[in-house]
């Protein structure tokens, strides 16, 4: 009876609010219009709000603070505003957990107790004892300095994680010592869409563009490189790994569990990316091509020997994995691992299995394979619901995934990938 009186309450506010508004028109700053005219293809196309492209001139900042008067001036003004903040802050206010992973002699999750802004990287030693390792919130006294990428060392003794500053997309990486906490070195700088990928314990990949002059939000960025820094060397010592000659707007590289392999991404969009890999066993090898255009996605999921898995959807919409040796790694070598179905598959690797993760009917349903491409089970869920995780390194016995739907908060279940057994990990305190 409470909500359905809130409900109404709110509805005939905004009843009200509206008419009351529609006799008091928004007056609005009035904004220049520049001259700027570009030429395209022997067509002329005005660009009248060029100007506002420049966010350190003090004239965009002068328009933006005038915005600024009017839209706090209208919301300040709105009757039900502090009901559905209200309601909205107690419906989020609850615990959220996030799956689970072993790194060195500790398990690390991140936490967020209902009402912070950002989730804590907790971590639990093997006795159970829960110690804060990483709280964003403490970043800045601003509240305005976020974490990004964390990835740690082959033995877990070390970590990089990558901060951006005031929502910035160009960021930091911090290199760590694990288990004292003790920063190692100077921090990383000018770095952007980049994740971070150790090569054993000697250092790690991550990408990034030349710095450009003047803003670093407003401009052009096009030609990402793939560097390779090692611990306890300078930034500036670090070398390209790719990038340098080729132009390509993202690139990203990573190492298979094993330490065997660099495997490259190379893209000029969002969707389709040219496949590159590199044996890091053999001194200088050359990097080897396997998809040389941007007409699919595809990403290289694990290797055993001279196997590697690839995820693509090269004729496959819905997605499949293949298999092929690194020898012979072209698409007319590709053999199907998990074939395409009339679902889309997300797959993941962990315990020495593959998982295929799929929706059907806005539920998902997860079916789990050996090396060898057998179907071992379909695994069975806590219920009726959408399910995500599986993934953890090769030797794990224990993996972790998350469970939710319409009338569970999102929890934490520890699966045994060899007996097909779940159990309740972590719920979160409603």
């Amino acid at each position: 009876m409470k909500k359905i009186i809130l409900i109404m309450t709110i509805a005939s506010s905004i009843a009200s609010f509206a008419q009351n508004q529609k006799g008091s028109p928004l007056n609005y700053p009035e904004t220049k219009k520049g001259e700027t005219v570009d030429v395209y293809f022997d067509t002329k196309v005005a660009d009248p709000y060029r100007w506002l492209e420049d966010d350190k001139s003090a004239e965009t900042g002068a328009w933006v603070k005038a915005q600024n008067v009017v839209t706090y001036d209208y919301l300040s003004k709105i009757p039900f505003r502090e009901a559905l903040k209200s309601r909205m802050e107690k419906l989020w206010n609850y615990e959220k957990i996030g799956a689970p992973t072993k790194e060195g002699n500790y398990t690390y999750y991140s936490k967020n107790n209902g009402l912070q802004n950002q989730s804590v990287l907790y971590r639990k030693d093997a006795k159970g004892v829960e110690t804060v390792f990483l709280d964003p919130n403490t970043f800045s006294k601003k509240g305005t300095t976020s974490l990004g990428g964390v990835d740690f060392s082959e033995d877990g003794s070390k970590v990089a994680y990558s901060i951006s500053e005031g929502g910035s997309d160009w960021r930091k990486v911090i290199l760590m010592d694990a288990e004292s906490k003790k920063i190692l070195e100077d921090t990383l700088v000018d770095v952007k869409f980049s994740g971070i990928s150790w090569k054993g314990n000697e250092g790690f990949y991550y990408s990034s563009y030349d710095k450009p002059k003047g803003s670093e939000l407003s401009a052009k960025t096009d030609q990402h490189k793939l560097y390779f820094h090692k611990l306890g060397t300078s930034q500036k010592e670090d070398k390209v790994i790719f990038g340098l000659s080729q132009k390509r707007r993202y690139v990203g590289g990573s190492v298979t569990e094993d330490n065997r392999f660099l495997v490259i991404s190379a893209a000029n969009s969002t969707y389709g990316n040219e496949l590159h890999i590199q044996d890091l066993t053999k001194p200088d090898a050359p990097i080897i091509t396997i998809i040389d255009n941007f007409d699919s996605d595809n990403n290289v999921i694990e290797n055993e020997g001279d196997t590697l898995f690839i995820e693509t959807d090269l004729n496959a919409p819905n997605k499949r994995i293949i298999s092929v040796n690194v020898n012979n790694p072209k698409p007319e070598n590709w053999k199907d691992f998990i074939p395409e179905t009339e679902n889309v598959l997300s797959p993941s690797t962990g315990g020495g299995y593959f998982f295929a993760n799929y929706m059907k009917d806005a539920v998902s349903f997860i079916k789990q394979f050996d090396y060898s491409g057998k179907l071992v089970r379909e695994i069975q869920l806590p219920g009726v619901g959408t399910a995500a995780g599986f993934g953890g390194k090769k030797e794990e016995k224990i993996l972790y995934y998350s469970f939710t739907n319409y009338i569970t908060p999102s929890s934490i279940f520890a699966f045994e990938p060899t007996s097909g057994k779940s159990e309740v990990y972590q719920k979160p305190k409603v």
